[in-house]
């Protein structure tokens, strides 16, 4: 990680206020030590000095090094997972008594409902240590569970106690059945309204009615009153997208989201979800890793007229200016009150129900609100790219591809001699991306998976199961980068040393799935879901498959995981457009022994095909990587499958030659020779 590399001692909060009167900034002391706090709750991220142009971009040096020096003086939150959790329990337990509750659900979302969440919203990590992305906990007077999926068995028995909490499974056993079950009649389970969906709570009323046990919606979080060193909501710096990223202006796409909510009838929508918010304005932010989101809530008027309610500290210079006067600063805690203002208008409100707060549902409906829950009208829209975002995308991936071999290259060199390690790997990876031009970061947590780990689906290894990649193995990584025009996602499965017959024919049908999808042709209209098999076929031959989607949609600098679109089993009644970005990873896991998986990024294309008579579509690879020849056992392809893998990587070599030389070049013209 990007750190500054100032090391001046701060002279003082008096010396520090007349260099800010010198510079003829208007700000005291005391608020920039509030700002630090905040900034201090975000990700450093890559350009970890950005947060000075918060306090003013009209700085002399002297000022920007006294900041620096202040800001080092200021501890950073501690780690919320760390910590003694059977103290925590107790107060947690204490705070139940005293509100009437025998029990309080604590899920690992926050208001938000995204994939990350800042510091301050770590509560389910606070309270047990788990540090995965999915799961809830439910915390009883006298007991307490948690509740993870298959991804995340072995790191809860690493993470949890099992003095404290029993373990179970998300999918197989509802928590609320668990509830009902450990609960008497009468007893009140609570609930913050903020954290869940009202999917969720009607789920949960429908397991615990029958019980007698009443589901409680609290006012604010149990967890935020014990939680004495809860750090501030962070402070990331939101800048402007530029047009030459974002191919479209914020005015134009507020113009389309207002025809459409228009169309609908609707006098409004109510935006719930960061990156929609960070799309419509163009923005983006720091609040929480791997992302680029500036955690906030907007609604957009039929009238294309925007309310922000985002903390207006974290606005870098020139943004406001940017949105224009169609777009209000408002603070977060007024939206309470702009909601009730729809209602009280009788307005019809759009918004995504899958998704929104019930607290912002149910403020909706008692105000008066009336409810439109079928959707985002910002996701479909921002999931379709823009030809300069498709360019952006491209350029992306050439420099992400560069990365990658100059990593492989190493990887090669290093691995075969035994003294590599998972977490090495990620460093290592992370300092070769940190060399091409615009990148921002990880679009997410590296997966960097030696042997039996890389059998984990969604492993990510820690001081405490970092493993060494032994020789004759088989090691999974599957990485990403941010950049400022475009967002990747790539697995390759390398071979160290022999891997064995059997390795290289299970990772072979995984490539003929993965080929077998690149290579589709269909109709406009198709939905991922009608895809799906193709990718599986080849496994399924053999009585093996993958417990995971084949595909999900990716955002241009935003969520490397996007909807509406995705490819799996699940039915998914969402079309394939042209400009959707895809992945494409089919995979096998062996558990004890490897995971094997082959991921590239497809953008939908249209295809034209003499006599067709209908519009047809198929998928343009984005991802330039060599794939590990060693893994691939050549009798089971077919010639057009060997023609297919010779082509890309004929292509790879043309488009990634021009950005690296001498070793990596060399290593390069190897790992693309063709397969004969």
């Amino acid at each position: 990680m990007s750190v500054s590399t100032n090391t001046a001692t701060y002279q003082g909060d008096a010396v520090l206020a007349d260099l800010l009167r010198a510079d003829g900034i208007d700000r005291t002391v005391a608020s920039i030590r509030d700002l630090i706090a905040g900034v201090n709750a975000a990700p450093d991220g890559e350009l970890p000095d950005a947060w000075l142009d918060l306090v003013s971009a009209r700085r002399s040096d002297a000022t920007s090094e006294q900041l620096t020096a202040l800001r080092a003086t200021i501890d950073r939150p501690a780690d919320p997972a760390k910590g003694d959790h059977a103290a925590r329990l107790a107060a947690l337990r204490a705070e139940l008594k005293r509100r009437g509750l025998d029990g309080f659900v604590v899920p690992r979302a926050d208001e938000y409902q995204g994939e990350y969440v800042p510091l301050r919203g770590s509560r389910l990590a606070w309270i047990s240590g788990f540090t995965g992305s999915a799961g809830a906990i439910i915390v009883l007077l006298d007991k307490a569970a948690i509740f993870i999926d298959g991804r995340y068995t072995i790191q809860a028995r690493q993470e949890v106690s099992p003095g404290l909490f029993s373990y179970h499974h998300l999918i197989e056993e509802f928590h609320g059945d668990w509830a009902a079950a450990n609960l008497p009649a009468g007893a009140k389970l609570g609930f913050d309204p903020w954290m869940h969906t009202g999917a969720w709570a009607d789920k949960m009323r429908a397991s615990l009615g029958p019980a007698g046990v009443e589901l409680v919606a609290t006012e604010g979080s149990p967890v935020d009153a014990v939680w004495e060193d809860q750090p501030p909501a962070p402070l990331g710096v939101v800048n402007i997208q530029p047009l030459s990223a974002a191919g479209r202006a914020a005015a134009d796409k507020r113009a389309d989201i207002a025809h459409a909510l228009a169309k609908l009838k609707a006098d409004a929508a109510v935006l719930t979800q960061p990156d929609s918010i960070a799309w419509l304005l163009n923005v983006r932010g720091a609040d929480v890793p791997c992302t680029p989101l500036p955690l906030s809530f907007a609604t957009i008027r039929a009238d294309g007229n925007v309310d922000w309610f985002v903390d207006r500290r974290k606005l870098a210079p020139g943004l406001e200016e940017h949105l224009g006067n169609q777009v209000a600063i408002r603070a977060p805690e007024e939206l309470a009150g702009a909601l009730d203002s729809l209602g009280a208008a009788r307005a019809k409100v759009r918004l995504d129900g899958a998704t929104a707060a019930l607290w912002v549902v149910d403020r909706l409906a008692r105000a008066g609100a009336v409810l439109d829950q079928g959707g985002d009208p910002c996701v479909l829209p921002k999931a379709v790219k823009n030809q300069t975002e498709i360019e952006g995308a491209k350029a992306a991936h050439r420099r992400d591809g560069a990365a990658m071999v100059r990593f492989l290259r190493w990887f090669d060199e290093e691995a075969p001699k035994g003294e590599l390690d998972e977490l090495t790997v990620v460093a290592t990876l992370h300092k070769a991306r940190q060399g091409a031009a615009d990148f921002r970061g990880p679009s997410f947590e590296t997966i960097s998976g030696a042997g039996p780990n890389g059998a984990i689906v969604h492993y990510r290894a820690t001081e405490a199961t970092n493993r060494r990649i032994e020789n004759n193995s088989v090691f999974l990584l599957d990485s990403g980068g941010q950049y400022l025009d475009g967002t990747t996602d790539i697995t390759r499965t390398l071979a160290v040393g022999d891997v064995g017959a059997q390795a290289r024919r299970h990772f072979t049908l995984v490539l003929k799935g993965h080929i077998a999808l690149n290579r589709a042709r269909f109709p406009a209209g198709t939905a991922g879901s009608q895809l799906d098999s193709l990718a599986r076929q080849f496994l399924w031959q053999h009585g093996l498959d993958y417990d995971h989607g084949t595909g999900h949609g990716i955002g241009s600098y935003l969520s490397v995981h996007e909807g509406p679109q995705r490819i799996g089993k699940q039915l998914n009644s969402v079309t394939i457009l042209p400009g959707m970005i895809f992945s494409n990873e089919p995979g096998y896991y062996l558990a004890g022994s490897y995971g094997l998986r082959m991921e590239n990024l497809e953008l939908v294309v249209p295809v034209a095909i003499p006599g067709a008579e209908r519009s047809m579509l198929g998928f343009e690879t984005l991802t330039l990587c060599p794939i590990d020849r060693r893994m691939v056992d050549r009798d089971l392809l077919t010639a057009d499958e060997r023609d297919w893998l010779n082509a890309y990587h004929a292509r790879v070599k043309a488009e990634l030659s021009p950005l690296v030389s001498g070793d990596d070049l060399a290593w390069l013209e190897r790992a693309t020779a063709p397969l004969l």
